[in-house]
């Protein structure tokens, strides 16, 4: 596992498309996922430690996200072959045994991961309206162990702010995760 940070926000970059097949047995893209006030695009996993810490702040934080118009999707891009915790089939006992809020995809190709410049997971993008990346920072302070139960909301906040005037916040903190797993 190496442990990567992720790039700085690319205020603007325009979302790309995708149509990814989900747990759930139907297939999602940029257009069903979306709200009418923005987007949340996650690259996670099963396996990862970091996702793990915080994977019930994922769901609560999505579910008050949907409440301000903000739709959310998870992107599962690692190659399972070497962790198969990851595995198609786990992905859907996760997602069940969680009741995610949001989709949760498969990327088998690892096209999308690519095309977002994912590095991480967990990998945060967030969208405005208009499909423009507004926040690419940390969910909060946790790392491979949940921070206290009080920390700053970095993400909640960010996407707030987004769902309310369209703009993300210009300080931003990276986020930290397990590195993407690419196929050979």
């Amino acid at each position: 596992m190496v442990s990567t940070p992720t790039p700085v926000c690319n205020f603007g970059w325009k979302a790309g498309d995708f149509d990814l097949p989900g747990v759930d047995g139907r297939r999602h893209s940029l257009a069903s996922a979306r709200g009418p006030n923005g987007l949340l695009v996650m690259f996670i996993c099963n396996h990862c430690p970091y996702v793990k810490a915080v994977l019930d702040r994922i769901v609560r934080d999505t579910r008050e996200l949907k409440a301000l118009g903000i739709g959310s999707i998870a992107i599962m891009s690692n190659d399972p072959s070497d962790y198969p915790e990851d595995s198609w089939d786990n992905m859907v006992k996760l997602a069940r045994e969680l009741d995610f809020p949001f989709p949760y995809v498969q990327d088998a190709t690892q096209v999308i991961a690519r095309a977002y410049d994912a590095v991480c997971t967990p990998d945060f993008f967030g969208f405005n309206g208009k499909l423009e990346l507004q926040y690419r920072g940390r969910l909060d302070a946790s790392r491979k162990e949940a921070a206290a139960a009080d920390v700053r909301r970095d993400l909640f906040e960010a996407m707030r702010e987004v769902a309310l005037t369209g703009q993300g916040p210009r300080e931003q903190i990276p986020g930290i995760g397990c590195s993407i797993k690419w196929r050979s």
